[in-house]
């Protein structure tokens, strides 16, 4: 049978999501929990690999299993072997069309951001420090350039490895709340390190050092080197994964990240 979840986690002590042989990574201790309910090997398909010192709030996966558990032993058996760091929030068998990754039709993200001169302390490594003052009202209507169907090539990782870097940004707004800065995007998809360069440009402009044009210029580019920093991983999260309604995976945090 095919089985889909979703998985929380604080991604500071882990180096990344996807599985590496001799490094701590959420997909190891996920897989290693999991394989402990079922007595037997279990391997995990993700909806999004995340990169060291990235949090989700709502990370989904699938695998396929012999054994027979019911909902409630795979979420209680698996959060029994999980460390403090990573709980699996819900489980239930789904239909075997059903992929993690494919099957999404949106991803959401959100980045937040600590504004204010002092560093900080308790929320050290949950999100990215800056001590310039931003404006969030001139990223937003930098944001807006960037919303809809485009070439993201100057957003993306020199490294990404995607085979094509138009993506649909469906959604990009910015906010304050107090101290916070907060950033959430919604896509089809994303392309590797778009959210964090994305918040590398906004913050610039935000602090006044950039025009807020200089966000769609950088797009017209198409080139990464043209581009801004790329912004920190601490305050990053994968917020929410969208899929057809006939798979039946639920949304179930409405406040991702903040406290």
């Amino acid at each position: 049978m095919r089985i889909a979840a979703i998985v929380e986690y604080d991604g500071s002590g882990f180096s990344g999501w996807q599985l590496q042989a001799d490094s701590r990574t959420v997909q190891g201790v996920v897989e290693q929990a999991l394989a402990r309910v079922a007595d037997e090997p279990i391997r995990v398909i993700t909806a999004g690999r995340t990169d060291t010192g990235v949090h989700a709030c709502e990370q989904v996966i699938h695998f396929d299993t012999n054994r027979e558990r019911s909902s409630y032993s795979w979420v209680r058996g698996a959060n029994s072997n999980l460390p403090k760091d990573v709980a699996l929030l819900w489980a239930h068998e789904v239909d075997p069309s059903f992929h993690a990754r494919f099957s999404a039709t949106g991803r959401h993200y959100r980045y937040i951001i600590l504004n204010r001169p002092v560093r900080p302390t308790y929320l050290a490594g949950r999100v990215t420090w800056e001590y310039r003052a931003l404006d969030a009202e001139r990223m937003q209507r930098a944001a807006a350039f960037l919303v809809g169907t485009h070439d993201f090539s100057a957003y993306r990782a020199m490294q990404c490895q995607a085979k094509s870097p138009v993506r649909e940004l469906r959604r990009l707004s910015v906010v304050r709340q107090g101290e916070f800065v907060i950033i959430d995007a919604s896509a089809n998809a994303f392309l590797h390190h778009m959210i964090r360069n994305i918040a590398g440009v906004l913050t610039d402009i935000g602090a006044g050092e950039r025009a807020v044009e200089w966000a769609r210029e950088v797009l017209a580019r198409r080139d990464r080197t043209q581009g801004g920093i790329t912004a920190a991983p601490h305050g990053l999260y994968l917020a929410a994964v969208e899929y057809p309604e006939r798979y039946e995976i639920p949304r179930l945090s409405r406040n991702c990240g903040l406290w």
